[in-house]
């Protein structure tokens, strides 16, 4: 923990006093930060299937989510005339899972929660040096999970068109350790006070006849460095190379997470309390005329879980007047088994390390959709309503997860 906060303290110093320090040419009359976007999103999300984490591979997966999101980007200059942006945003989720009624056997849990997520970014940006400077943090809370989030970003443009960026974030969790009602174990019982304490953190009874009911966390830590390379190779022709550097550590499963092993005994999933993460991304735009931009994506990923990943995306923009545009997009998604999956049953009580969460186990999945998105030159109906965009996806995945989500964005300067 410490170790984590302390080379995260030391990049952004570093990147602080390489990318902020600028002698004035000559004096600006500074502007002081004033609101120049607006952005909302909303968006409704579904998905069915049959392989809950919850229930040990098996069961209800469905869920409904309602995301709202809120960003205001105020903008400035100092007296030498650098660029200063400030966004905050705020987001708001609520979702009701099926599987969460199985926390507890008698189907009586919680089966809908809220997460909130506030955030605030800081970017400095030297126009006339091609250089920039950032930082951020972000919280996001739910009733079993807490993260605390802080980055640290700076990019460099060279004199061929190219740009080097280098983003540094850490992520300070917190996990609720609930467990299935069915296997909270018990770790002390004091007969002085005759209560009994479970290693969940329940107490129940007191010397008064009373009882208390209070729930521990455990942490997990995340550290990562993103590095991305992007050129311009010709007036047609865009590519930007991106490397992630991701490691995790601390509690990296869910207690409520069961696994059933062969012989019909019954844990909660077991995992290493640390995970290693190399995702690797090329990307390529081609703008085909005035009318038509080909937009592709390749990532691949692997990790010291024995997870290896590849995922392949196009989307074709066409702008059918200069205002309105029509984008349809295709991703294909595959992905090996991670070491430690195994299905409903499969599992035996030799095994170290266990899970039957289907996100760790061997698939793959197809997105299909499109979006439209209207931007005319004064505004729609002449508002302030500069953007607005719906786009539709429909997810389909090999282990028979199915999924539809539809998004709507507003922006208003």
């Amino acid at each position: 923990m410490k170790k984590i906060c302390l080379s995260v303290v030391g990049l952004f110093f570093f990147c602080f006093k390489a990318f902020t320090q600028t002698v004035p040419d000559s004096i600006y009359e500074p502007k002081p930060l004033k609101l120049e976007e607006t952005n909302l999103v909303s968006s409704y999300y579904v998905q069915d299937g049959n392989h809950s984490a919850v229930r040990g591979g098996i069961g209800d997966e469905h869920v409904v989510d309602l995301s709202n999101g809120l960003n205001l980007k105020f903008v400035g200059r100092d007296m030498s005339n650098i660029k200063h942006s400030l966004t905050l945003g705020l987001g708001f989720d609520h979702h009701t899972a099926a599987s969460q009624a199985y926390v507890a056997k008698s189907g009586a849990s919680k089966t809908q929660g809220t997460r909130i997520y506030p955030s605030l970014d800081w970017l400095k940006e030297n126009e006339a040096k091609g250089t920039s400077f950032g930082l951020g943090v972000s919280y996001s809370g739910e009733y079993n999970y807490h993260s605390f989030g802080m980055n640290a970003s700076a990019s460099v443009k060279t004199k061929n068109d190219g740009q080097f960026d280098v983003k540094v974030s850490a992520y300070l969790d917190k996990v609720t350790l609930i467990y299935p009602s069915e296997l909270i174990p018990t770790s002390s019982t004091s007969t002085s006070t005759s209560t009994t304490t479970t290693a969940s953190g329940r107490t129940i009874g007191g010397g008064g006849g009373g009882s208390s009911y209070s729930i521990p966390t455990s942490p997990r830590n995340t550290l990562s460095g993103s590095f991305t390379f992007s050129q311009v190779i010709n007036s047609r022709l865009q590519a930007s190379i991106t490397t992630d550097i991701v490691d995790q550590n601390g509690y990296l499963g869910l207690p409520f997470h069961r696994v059933f092993f062969s012989d019909g005994s019954e844990q909660v999933e077991k995992l290493p309390s640390n995970r290693f993460k190399l995702p690797i991304g090329l990307r390529l735009n081609y703008f085909a005329g005035d009318r038509f931009i080909i937009r592709s994506y390749y990532r691949f990923y692997k990790d010291d879980w024995g997870l290896l990943a590849h995922t392949a995306e196009i989307e074709i923009p066409v702008k059918i007047t200069p205002f309105f545009s029509v984008s349809p997009f295709y991703r294909y998604y595959t992905q090996t088994a991670s070491d430690y999956f195994a299905p409903y049953l499969a599992h035996k009580n030799t095994d170290q390390y266990f899970t039957s969460n289907y996100a760790l186990s061997a698939l793959s999945s197809q997105y299909i959709g499109a979006g439209i998105k209207i931007t005319p030159p004064d505004g729609i109906l002449k508002t302030h309503l500069s953007s607005l965009e719906l786009r539709y996806g429909h997810y389909l995945q090999s282990t028979e997860l199915v999924s539809n989500i539809i998004s709507l964005s507003m922006q208003f300067k």
